[in-house]
């Protein structure tokens, strides 16, 4: 079949082949391009051989190229598109519309094409570029999972001044009966299927699941109206600690703890009317409140474990009180006591000769005092007075957490992490195979299930532990390099600051922000 004809040449197509017989030499290569152009089913693949027959007369064809489809049709790798390829000239397709479409309907139905099929509007026909002819419909990924729990009341002591008295208080306790709501989740959804654009069905991604959070021991699941809802196993208090609800047993003390009572050492929270006597000890894996106005003065050991300390007085520490928390500590004032905090240490109204260490360090910024002793932060320190007019050495110090061991060990933890939670899968793997048959098991093989179930039970406590230090660390390293120190009315001489490895004593008043620029502090 002739293509196309002039003085210099003829173009021919045999089998899909393009050739050139040469009638006259001298045709320039680049006026070549014009031809194909015009004659865009001509595909090129020899240009050597095309610029050596242009200037020589060839008595037989020479095959140059190949012969293109009118219209090819492509279905991408995923079958959720389908484009056309067209090589004809826009002039070519209005004036073979009909006979256009009937290709491209035929090639449809070749290739299997039936859903999201759309019209082509040829004034968008570019010869040679995809031109999208079909679009399978995306499936709909299913809603996630959605948590939620019973609020805690905010722990964040209010500092009331009313006359003669100062008020310290807060809400605290929070008391929880057996069977108590403590949250719920609402399940994923499956998602919504999609087709491609064969009409085949193309699954949906269901919803991410999520779990509730809790200690196993005093909570369970139970499913109510097509939710995963929590529920407290006993009386007691309600707690969160690093993301994990909890319901503590409550031990309330109506008076003192003292000779009456002895030491106290409680698996929970524990709720003091009174005080806690010159040399007597109370210990609680849970929350501790003391509520006497008075505080404390001379207890030797008031330490929460997982919890936090809230002392609605002062401590008088005599220079042998010590309290811990594994959570944060609340108090009005301090006296020559020692308080470690792993959350934040809240003071009302000051700290006097006192040694604390804590994340943040937070005394009231409007007249809260740190005078004397030493206070160590991993991030914050506020207060508006520091030191006194005598010039009393006061320490205020920044340890910050090392970025690289920290995220040597938050790598550390989390492969851990990992490998627990890959065997917690196949723990629960043996006893969802095990449960349809439970019924028929022996004793030992029972007895073999309930082990089974106790280690899961175990290891997912170990997992959600070491999932809540992660957090922490993580929540350390936040706080790198925003570390300061903020005195809001009066830093006086003889107050030390230092931050990281950077360290000044004052030799005059001031006040502000003290942290580090370009690497030094700005004293």
């Amino acid at each position: 079949m002739a293509i196309f004809e002039n003085q210099f040449f003829e173009i021919l197509e045999k089998d899909e082949k393009v050739y050139i017989k040469t009638k006259e030499p001298g045709f320039m290569l680049k006026d070549f391009d014009m031809i194909v152009r015009l004659n865009p089913r001509i595909k090129l693949t020899n240009f050597a051989v095309l610029k050596q027959v242009l200037n020589e007369i060839t008595p037989n064809p020479v095959e140059i190229g190949s012969w293109l489809p009118s219209v090819t049709l492509e279905v991408s790798r995923d079958k959720m598109s389908a484009s056309l390829f067209v090589y004809e000239t826009l002039d070519y397709i209005r004036s073979n519309s009909q006979t256009f479409q009937q290709k491209v309907l035929r090639l449809l139905k070749e290739n299997n094409v039936i859903h999201g099929i759309q019209d082509i509007k040829f004034e968008t026909i570019v010869s040679g570029k995809a031109i999208l002819i079909a679009q399978g419909t995306a499936p709909v990924k299913g809603e996630d999972a959605k948590v939620t729990y019973l609020e805690v009341p905010e722990r964040k002591p209010v500092i009331r001044e009313d006359g003669k008295a100062d008020y310290y208080d807060m809400n605290f306790i929070y008391e929880i009966e057996e069977g108590a709501l403590l949250g719920e989740k609402i399940h994923a959804k499956p998602g919504i299927p999609g087709n491609n654009v064969h009409g085949e069905l193309v699954a949906a991604q269901h919803g991410r699941d999520a779990s509730l959070k809790y200690d196993r021991k005093s909570a369970y699941e139970v499913e109510e109206d097509g939710k995963t809802v929590l529920r407290s196993k006993i009386n007691g208090v309600l707690e969160e600690h690093r993301g994990m609800v909890s319901v503590n047993h409550h031990l309330p003390i109506n008076g003192d703890v003292g000779v009456e009572t002895g030491n106290i050492d409680f698996n929970g929270s524990i709720s003091i009317r009174g005080t806690v006597q010159a040399g007597f000890s109370v210990i609680a894996k849970g929350d501790i409140s003391i509520e006497a106005p008075e505080g404390v003065s001379g207890a030797k050991l008031i330490k929460s474990i997982d919890g936090d300390v809230f002392i609605r007085g002062g401590i008088f520490g005599l220079g042998d009180t010590r309290v811990e928390a594994g959570g944060n500590i609340f108090v009005k004032h301090v006296n020559d006591a020692n308080l470690i905090a792993d959350g934040d240490v809240n003071i009302g109204f000051y700290a006097l000769g006192s040694n604390i260490q804590a994340h943040s360090i937070l005394v009231d910024d409007r007249k809260g005092k740190i005078i004397g002793g030493r206070a160590i932060a991993k991030s914050i320190i506020v207060s508006a007075i520091t030191g006194n007019r005598l010039e009393r050495k006061t320490e205020l110090i920044i340890n910050s957490v090392n970025k690289a061991d920290g995220l040597e060990l938050i790598q550390s933890k989390a492969a851990l992490l990992k490998s627990m939670q890959e065997d917690i899968l196949q723990l629960e793997s043996q006893i969802n195979r095990i449960l349809p048959i439970v019924n028929n098991l022996t004793k030992p093989q029972i007895a073999a299930f309930e082990q089974t179930k106790q280690k899961l039970s175990s290891n997912k406590e170990s997992a959600a532990s070491i999932d809540r230090e992660i957090k922490q660390l993580m929540n350390d390293l936040r706080s790198v390099g925003k570390e300061e120190i903020t005195v809001t009315k009066e830093a006086y001489p003889g107050t030390f600051i230092q931050i990281g490895k950077k360290s000044a004593v004052l030799s005059r008043n001031t006040k502000g922000r003290f942290l580090l620029e370009s690497g030094e502090l700005n004293v």
